[in-house]
């Protein structure tokens, strides 16, 4: 398994990058790679289930396994038939205001390499003002 952390740091305040986090409605309007989420309930939960949607039709389950909102810290794992990548995200007050976000990526070398570009430009926009 290879392991990579990436981080991004913007303007928008802890609270709201939170929240773009803690409602998967909101993925895909900073998430580019994310074109839709089905979940049963509106709000992350430990347990929860659902499914992501991609370009090109594809469409990937997720479980939620942690959900931590006093400090603003998360993980789930994605699967891809006998893949899993394992995401663990969290927000922290950036070192001039606003935000930090990280991001640590557990899995296959190739889909940690595949995936990483994409992410880093999904946290990027995610702390900062959307629109």
């Amino acid at each position: 398994m290879t392991v990579l952390t990436l981080h991004a740091t913007g303007p928008e305040s802890p609270a709201e990058v939170w929240e773009r986090y803690a409602e998967p409605a909101r993925w895909p309007t900073w998430a580019p790679q994310i074109l839709g989420v089905q979940v049963p309930e509106p709000r992350l939960a430990a347990g929860l289930e659902g499914r992501v949607r991609g370009p090109v039709g594809v469409t990937l389950p997720f479980v939620v396994e942690s959900v931590d909102e006093a400090a603003r810290r998360w993980s789930w794992t994605v699967s891809a038939g006998p893949v899993r990548l394992h995401l663990l995200h969290w927000v922290t007050e950036g070192p001039d205001g606003g935000s930090t976000t990280g991001l640590r990526i557990t899995g296959p070398l190739p889909v940690v390499v595949g995936y990483a570009p994409l992410a880093q430009v999904a946290i990027g926009r995610l702390v900062r003002p959307l629109g």
